[in-house]
């Protein structure tokens, strides 16, 4: 009789996956919104641009914020803040102190992330709201 073996697992990571099994059983795992890039006219797709040239672990944080949007909306402060109507941002911390926004707009289900940066100050920029409102325009005219 041939015994099979487990893999090993530590005492962490054999905790880490048996929450898993108790979270998963208590909470709906089925995404609430469905995440859409904005796409230009020229055909690029400016958020996603802008997360392929962080590092990785800045893209993880900012992909996992993204998804806590997605899978448990709506949320609010600290991660999510309100703009102004039908346009909200999610607010993540990166490595080394920075601060990343990603502002979105969502429809019918929908969250389409529009426009994106690092805050180098406290207000949010001018330009990026106004370049944000003209996409979600756009977006929710199309």
């Amino acid at each position: 009789m041939m015994v099979r073996r487990l893999p090993y697992l530590s005492n962490s990571r054999l905790f880490e996956r048996l929450y898993l099994i108790w979270y998963n059983s208590l909470v709906n795992t089925d995404a609430i919104l469905r995440v859409v890039f904005f796409l230009t006219n020229s055909g690029s797709e400016p958020v996603r641009d802008w997360l392929k040239s962080l590092d990785k672990a800045d893209r993880q944080t900012i992909g996992e914020d993204i998804k806590l949007v997605q899978f448990r909306w709506p949320l609010g402060m600290p991660l999510v803040r309100k703009m102004e109507a039908d346009l909200w941002e999610v607010r993540s911390r990166l490595s080394g102190g920075r601060i990343a926004r990603v502002l979105f707009t969502v429809r019918g289900g929908e969250m389409a992330l529009l426009h994106s940066f690092i805050k180098k100050s406290r207000k949010t920029p001018i330009k990026d709201l106004e370049l944000a409102r003209r996409r979600k325009d756009l977006w929710l005219s199309g």
